[in-house]
């Protein structure tokens, strides 16, 4: 396998040098950007991780998808293999109840659920 460059349409995060960052990389140039906006302290292990933007964007995409009415469970495949888990079971870990969220789903089943539909 030849190694991914700026050339190759694959690589998501390439750095100066044309090459792809490691995850390593790609956390640390994140964890020094909290840093310096003053959202994470300067030092220590507390405060916002690299790894909160996965779980941000996978409960916003399910929010999304409540949203726009889709079923959601057909639908979390698609975000596991996004997030690129081998099944749902590595995705559950990114998925947290908001207020929003719980509301969404609450509504969607008393609908259904005056509807006479089985819940799914």
């Amino acid at each position: 396998m030849r190694p991914r460059s700026a050339e190759d349409p694959s690589a998501l995060f390439i750095g100066r040098n044309g090459r792809p960052i490691s995850l390593k990389g790609a956390s640390n140039v994140v964890r020094r950007l909290l840093r310096r906006l003053g959202i994470k302290p300067a030092t220590g292990r507390v405060g916002p991780r690299p790894y909160d933007l996965r779980h941000a964007f996978a409960v916003h995409r399910l929010t999304a998808w409540y949203h726009e009415g889709v079923d959601i469970h057909a639908r979390l495949p698609w975000l596991s293999a996004y997030m690129g888990h081998v099944d749902v079971l590595g995705t559950e870990t990114y998925l947290h109840a908001t207020p929003e969220l719980l509301q969404l789903a609450s509504d969607r089943f008393a609908s259904r659920f005056e509807r006479g539909e089985p819940a799914s």
